[in-house]
């Protein structure tokens, strides 16, 4: 298992989802964050803007579906300017569901 963290842009974060679910990925989390990239932020007239408002989406999926849910995000997210993001990957080891206590997705 993998888990996949897209920092997107808030505006596009709904679009993301929606693709996710149409896909079959419906399990996902949305996080409203701040941060700033290589940019090191914008400025607009005299007034510099440090951290930008950001949404991290977090999915865990099976290996398999790796490159299928990060080329969704990619297009989904897509401007095409400063700031459509990053995506990161790390394995998960376990995963289990509170409830049930059942181990795995």
């Amino acid at each position: 298992m993998k888990m996949i963290r897209a920092i997107v842009r808030p505006e596009v974060a709904d679009v993301v989802g929606e693709g996710l679910a149409e896909a079959g990925f419906v399990s996902l989390t949305k996080i409203s964050v701040f941060g700033r990239g290589k940019q090191k932020g914008i400025t607009v007239g005299t007034i510099h803007y440090d951290e930008l408002p950001k949404t991290m989406i977090m999915i865990v999926v099976e290996d398999k579906d790796v490159d299928e849910v990060i080329k969704l995000i990619k297009y989904k997210a897509y401007t095409g300017n400063f700031g459509d993001g990053k995506i990161f990957t790390s394995a998960v080891e376990d995963a289990y569901t509170v409830r049930t206590g059942v181990k795995g997705l």
